[in-house]
């Protein structure tokens, strides 16, 4: 296929898009809000005479990751505008709750040529940052027309997702040459770049900015003062940006384990907001006490599972935690990151499906960092061992703690080549 065919099907496609934005909108009313800015008609939020640097992160773990760049940018040139884009309403929450107004946030453009057009003629960016994998062949081609420069930064490319730009090869291995730069998390994830097209001169091993994560300030006082309130004594186990069924199982495994630690509090984050409700209500159904953190509810002794239905709050429940299961893994959607529960010192568990996260779940396996298991059944075992040992929990969350620490460093290089390519060109 090429980008002319490409780019007919997509206008095609543009009323099943706007459809799904409003179906999306009955549970998440976000989706149904400033969805102009989708087609490239803006507001007037933007209203700088210089030039910006645009950053494109498509949803909360890509917000996330790019913080520590986003902030080192700030300090290092604090007269240059940032303008993020996310696809996701809890992208934009995490970008505006991060940066408030020292960063303007608009929605990216769908990938039509009209509609990126009106985004880079208003926003005018000094160069383009895209955070891992979001990569869209009329982005990358309206970019190169207007002489902006692209680095795709913490890059990264899953097998299954290497397969998938396989099957347009030739739109893909176009669309990669006109990339400035990709900065890739590892070896592998770069060959797979490699593969499809993107010239060798245009790639760089960087390593993963996810290393780069820190304990929130102050995180051993909260941690103390959440730990007060919710008994200084009793087990606590974490289920991190979970998934539908993943919940299910975390209950499952919970009711097992309460003849055995009946103090035990579950603490349950899902991924995704619009899920709140009907995660608590599958709590209560299961016949659990339920305290929901967004009603300002504290467990009381009685209290069997916290809801952590807000956002941006993950780190806080994390660091109160005695053992954190990360989901995303139990299914088949990726795992989410391991990094953050390691480096506060706590043993993770995950399933086995974690592709998003290979190479980092396999060497902080490998660091004894991390207990994979394979199922519900293996899951409660392992957290029950890890309840009845002490001692092996710590070493666990010592050794993932360790690991972390070696492999930090990647978020200097990457600020290093933003500001060659992107910033001082």
């Amino acid at each position: 296929m090429n980008r002319t065919l490409y780019t007919v099907l997509f206008y095609l496609a543009v009323p099943i898009l706007l459809y799904r934005l409003w179906w999306r909108g009955r549970k998440a009313p976000a989706y149904r809000q400033r969805w102009k800015e989708r087609l490239g008609f803006f507001t007037g939020k933007h209203s700088s005479e210089k030039q910006s640097l645009w950053i494109h992160a498509v949803s909360v773990g890509e917000t996330l990751a790019i913080v520590p760049l986003v902030k080192l940018i700030q300090a290092r040139h604090p007269d240059l505008p940032i303008v993020m884009t996310t696809m996701t309403p809890t992208g934009a929450e995490r970008v505006e709750a991060t940066f408030g107004d020292s960063v303007t946030h608009y929605y990216c453009p769908y990938d039509l040529p009209c509609a990126l057009g009106r985004f880079l003629e208003k926003v005018k960016p000094v160069g383009c940052v895209i955070v891992e994998t979001e990569l869209w062949p009329n982005l990358i081609a309206a970019c190169k027309q207007r002489n902006v420069p692209t680095l795709v930064a913490n890059a990264r490319l899953s097998a299954r997702s290497a397969k998938g730009y396989a099957r347009f090869g030739k739109l893909a291995a176009a669309m990669l040459q006109q990339i400035d730069l990709i900065a890739a998390q590892n070896e592998v994830d770069g060959q797979r770049f490699l593969d499809l097209g993107l010239p060798e001169q245009s790639m760089q091993v960087t390593g993963s900015i996810k290393f780069d994560v820190t304990a929130p300030e102050g995180s051993e006082r909260l941690a103390y003062a959440l730990r007060e309130l919710w008994g200084m004594e009793r087990p606590v186990l974490i289920g991190a940006s979970t998934h539908e069924g993943e919940e299910t199982a975390l209950l499952n495994v919970y009711q097992q384990l309460l003849s055995q630690y009946p103090e035990l509090l579950l603490v349950i984050v899902p991924r995704h907001p619009e899920r709140f409700d009907v995660v608590a209500e599958e709590i209560k159904q299961a016949g659990f006490k339920l305290s929901r953190r967004s009603l300002g509810q504290q467990p009381s002794p009685k209290t069997q599972v916290y809801l952590g239905d807000t956002m941006g709050e993950l780190m806080k429940l994390l660091a109160a935690a005695d053992i954190a299961f990360v989901g995303g893994s139990l299914i088949e959607r990726g795992g989410h990151n391991p990094l953050e529960p390691a480096v506060l010192k706590k043993p993770v568990v995950m399933g086995k499906h974690f592709f998003n996260f290979q190479l980092i779940c396999d060497a902080l396996a490998e660091a004894g960092g991390l207990s994979v298991v394979d199922s519900e059944v293996q899951l409660k075992s392992q957290i029950a061992e890890l309840l009845s040992d002490l001692e092996k929990a710590a070493a666990q969350g010592d050794a993932g703690y360790q690991f972390v620490k070696q492999n930090q460093g990647a978020l200097e290089k990457l600020y290093a080549l933003t500001e060659t390519i992107c910033i001082k060109r």
